[in-house]
């Protein structure tokens, strides 16, 4: 029998790759656009379940731990939490259909204080495929909480992106070693498109 997969396109919003994103990773982020929408389309296209696992975060919010950490970023209702480039167009296309889907998260893990966790056990998916940023932060604790649940994972290094080289590097080396991932490069999956 087939494994049911997901992508889950984590935090790839204009807040966190864009020039003037208020805590972007810059270039290291801008540089996978192309890997993360050619991957995106074709999971879209092959009807898998995908997952928009996107930050957000109210302003000035005294108890939230990362006010502590990082400047204000991805406040709800600005222009912050919009997709980075090709990919909200992609989005705003397919976000009718129901193997799409937005899901909101207020902490690094795509699965502390959400029902992806009910979303995908739902659908019988036991396959995640994970992309966005950043590798060493957001990627990383999503990815350790999906290994703890049991499901088998796939990292896209070349859809993976952080602000630190040294980071994105040790957390491809941990998603192997520590967590038995299957990483892989997005010309691999859709044939060099």
């Amino acid at each position: 029998m087939e494994k049911k997969r997901a992508l889950i396109n984590i935090d790839y919003t204009w807040d966190f790759v864009a020039d003037g994103g208020a805590l972007t990773c810059g270039e290291p982020g801008q540089m996978i656009e192309q890997a993360i929408v050619a991957l995106t389309s074709q999971f879209i296209s092959e009807g898998d379940f995908v997952v928009f696992a996107i930050d957000r975060h109210e302003q000035e919010d005294e108890f939230h731990p990362e006010t502590k950490l990082f400047p204000p970023h991805n406040i709800e209702g600005t222009p912050g939490r919009k997709l980075y480039g090709a990919l909200e167009p992609l989005y705003q296309a397919h976000k009718q259909e129901g193997h799409v889907h937005w899901m909101d998260k207020t902490r690094y893990s795509a699965f502390a204080g959400t029902d992806l966790e009910l979303q995908l056990r739902s659908r019988g998916i036991t396959e995640l495929h994970l992309v966005g940023v950043c590798t060493d932060i957001c990627v990383l604790h999503t990815a350790v909480d999906a290994y703890n649940k049991g499901f088998e994972l796939v990292i896209y290094e070349d859809a993976a992106g952080s602000f630190d080289p040294e980071g994105h590097v040790w957390a491809l080396r941990h998603f192997k070693g520590s967590l038995g991932a299957d990483i892989r490069k997005v010309e691999q999956a859709t044939g060099g498109h």
